[in-house]
């Protein structure tokens, strides 16, 4: 359960045609080694640590900085993962395309011979992974980039992506090492910086917080009305700028009035209205269940945190909960170009050893663990032993 940050500047643009189609190429024989030497499970243990998959887009060979390290290397692999031939499956992706991961995970789950029930279970884990990253985790930065993998057995991880004006941060999630959707579900947090004042209800700072707020909400929202426009001295300490919401430091008691005068903690509205009528209507069993509702987004939510704390002192965390890899080269050229006779060299002895070592012929496979042998040139000029007898 480690956090960590990574710099992800926003890049625009694609990468060339003649790169992606190598970067298919070799993402397809990384995953046959990983799943022929460990299986489908421990591939999804590693796309969840952000060190790792970083490192697999460096070998893979895109820009290693840059937002698109996430929506390429994703990319990459849904096309190199096929459920018709590995125990695995990819759905979702980049803006519309992540829209699409329900039905991808219908189309997968079917060639995977996942039961319709299993299937339902990877939709809600879709849906929620994208629910908790936009309302329960309030760090300023909007999804655009959703992805889930899934196994046969039906363990799944996500990497999913939001962005604010400059910078992207990637979330990781893996089923295996989750207990709840709403209590610390993350892998790791990837982002370029640690946010001063970020509201993070999954916090288990915050468990109290979103225990009262449920039953807040399960008493009727009649009553809830009278507390929103309230505001106390509390609500102004935080940052100044006049941009940003109200958020209470964690760590600052210093008291900073805004320029600016919204209503905190939220203006409900009538369609927020509806949707705790709706909830109290439901009267949903948990939290996890309350967020899932329609109609209850990050205002909503943010909302009722906030007069769970005005009201009974239930705190919440607000702490960021984020933290801080090439082979190939760079597609920008940094830290020096693509080599492609390299790449091409890579893939072709990644497939051929999987092959072999299918047959029992384990030799050449066991080569895979020295690729740095094989990357470039050695001192003397030659090419490594592997390139010499391919």
């Amino acid at each position: 359960m480690r956090t960590g940050t990574a710099n992800l500047p926003l890049h625009g643009g694609r990468a060339p045609p003649w790169l992606f189609k190598r970067m298919v190429s070799l993402a397809e024989g990384v995953v046959d080694a990983v799943i022929f030497e460990r299986g489908p499970e421990e591939l999804l243990r590693r796309l969840s640590d952000p060190f790792w998959f970083q490192a697999l887009a460096c070998v893979l060979g895109f820009d290693w900085h840059s937002s698109g390290t996430t929506t390429t290397t994703t990319g990459a692999l849904k096309l190199a993962i096929k459920p018709e031939v590995h125990p695995i499956a990819v759905a979702g992706g980049k803006g519309r395309a992540g829209r699409k991961a329900p039905s991808d995970i219908e189309a997968a789950g079917e060639l995977l011979d996942l039961s319709p029930e299993r299937i339902v279970e990877l939709k809600r884990a879709s849906r929620m992974a994208a629910k908790v990253d936009t309302s329960l985790v309030q760090d300023g930065y909007s999804l655009y980039h959703h992805v889930l993998i899934f196994t046969e057995k039906g363990s799944w991880a996500v990497v999913q992506q939001g962005m604010n004006e400059s910078y992207a941060r990637r979330y990781h999630w893996l089923s295996d090492r989750m207990e709840c959707f709403v209590e610390e579900p993350h892998s790791a947090i990837c982002a370029e910086e640690r946010g001063e004042s970020v509201l993070d209800l999954t916090s288990l700072y915050s468990r109290e917080n979103r225990d009262v707020t449920l039953d807040l909400v399960r008493d009727g929202p009649s009553h809830l009305l009278r507390y929103t426009g309230q505001r106390t001295l509390f609500d102004f300490s935080g940052p100044s700028d006049i941009s940003a919401p109200l958020l209470r430091s964690a760590q600052k008691k210093d008291l900073t009035l805004p320029r600016r005068h919204e209503v905190l903690p939220a203006d409900l509205g009538e369609d927020g209205i509806r949707a705790l009528k709706l909830a109290y209507e439901i009267q949903p069993e948990s939290y996890e269940e309350l967020i899932s509702l329609r109609g209850m987004g990050p205002k909503r939510v943010r909302a009722l945190a906030l007069i769970s704390e005005l009201i009974y002192g239930a705190e919440t965390s607000w702490k960021d909960p984020a933290k801080y890899s090439f082979a190939h080269g760079g597609k920008d050229g940094h830290p020096y170009p693509v080599d492609r006779e390299t790449f091409d060299c890579s893939i072709s002895t990644l497939k051929e050893a999987v092959e072999k070592a299918k047959l029992d012929k384990r030799e050449k496979y066991d080569a895979i663990r020295r690729l740095s042998r094989y990357i470039g040139e050695d001192p003397e000029g030659q090419r490594c032993d592997l390139c010499q007898e391919s």
